[in-house]
């Protein structure tokens, strides 16, 4: 069985390949040649390949030594960065930001959230959509560094999540035109006007149902749907009403192609940052729950 590589051999032949010259390697590590040459043909048996051969008085890399080199750069790179985060103070490079997202939560949203970083050179944003019992796993291995969710995550004393509430937005009921600008009357015209609902998972569904009981209302509902980009879909292609944040049809409420009927009275919608508690940070996510409170707020409660 292979042993473990050695990072310091790694280290002595990743100096030699950059510097290109046995002798200005050893002097800069304050090495001699031999003992240098000793550490890198160490290196070559552990890994079973040469790295190195002569072209006169010059080394050249090896197929297998390109391959190591570039696997070098990548290790030490990461330690360098590693050691910089540990001390507060991170080098310039790539960062990455992953984001889990609720299936459930606007798309306008997001993009709203996530705009500071979106089109940035020295940032990879990588956003993962899902349940929020998947979500919290992937936070909780470390494999997230934040949920955005229209719900709060449940948690206790002993928890390690926290829960920034970002913003609330109303709730409406939008559509197409009605004949004759006729207006619409909540909630009696729900008696016969079919209706297009997010999913019983929805806290904006629950809510909408309890107004309906109080009411004596039982609606005609055309349809259940728990991702609000087909919610979307839904509200533009058929004649019905449909229950949603107007984030959510921002762009066809501005277009004229829905408009909206009604703020349902008492239901509005949340948004939260769900994070866990780390020694370590992303500080880009730090960025955008400083910086986006009001832009994010502003923009969601904009009326087309």
């Amino acid at each position: 069985m292979m042993r473990d590589l050695n990072y310091n051999h790694l280290r002595y032949f990743w100096a030699v390949a950059h510097e290109g010259s046995l002798t200005r390697a050893a002097a800069q590590m304050h090495l001699s040649q031999s003992a240098l040459s000793v550490q890198i043909q160490k290196l070559e048996h552990q890994i079973g390949h040469k790295l190195f051969e002569r072209l006169g008085k010059k080394l050249v890399l090896t197929e297998a030594g390109q391959i190591a080199l570039d696997y070098a750069d990548t290790v030490f790179k990461a330690g360098d960065e590693l050691m910089s985060t540990l001390r507060g103070q991170p080098i310039a490079s790539r960062q990455v930001l992953r984001v889990g997202a609720l299936t459930t939560l606007s798309r306008n949203f997001q993009i709203e959230f996530l705009r500071p970083l979106v089109g940035r050179a020295d940032v990879d944003l990588i956003v993962r959509s899902g349940n929020m019992r998947d979500l919290l796993t992937q936070l909780e291995a470390h494999a997230l560094d934040v949920i955005l969710a229209n719900s709060a995550a449940p948690r206790d004393a002993h928890s390690p999540l926290r829960n920034h509430l970002l913003n609330e937005q109303p709730v409406s009921l939008v559509g197409h035109p009605r004949p004759g600008g006729r207006k619409f009357r909540f909630p009696d015209d729900l008696h016969t006007e079919p209706v297009l609902l997010p999913s019983l998972d929805s806290e904006i569904r629950v809510s909408f149902d309890r107004l309906l009981d109080l009411a004596g209302i039982r609606p005609v509902i055309l349809a259940e749907v728990d991702d609000m980009a087909m919610l979307r879909l839904l509200a533009r292609e058929r004649d019905a009403l449909t229950l949603v944040p107007p984030i959510v049809v921002r762009d066809e409420l501005a277009a004229g192609v829905l408009v909206e009927h009604c703020r349902v009275p008492d239901l509005t919608e949340t948004f939260y940052a769900i994070v866990q508690k780390r020694r370590f940070p992303n500080p880009l996510l730090g960025q955008l729950l400083l910086e986006q409170p009001n832009a994010v707020g502003s923009a969601l409660m904009r009326r087309p």
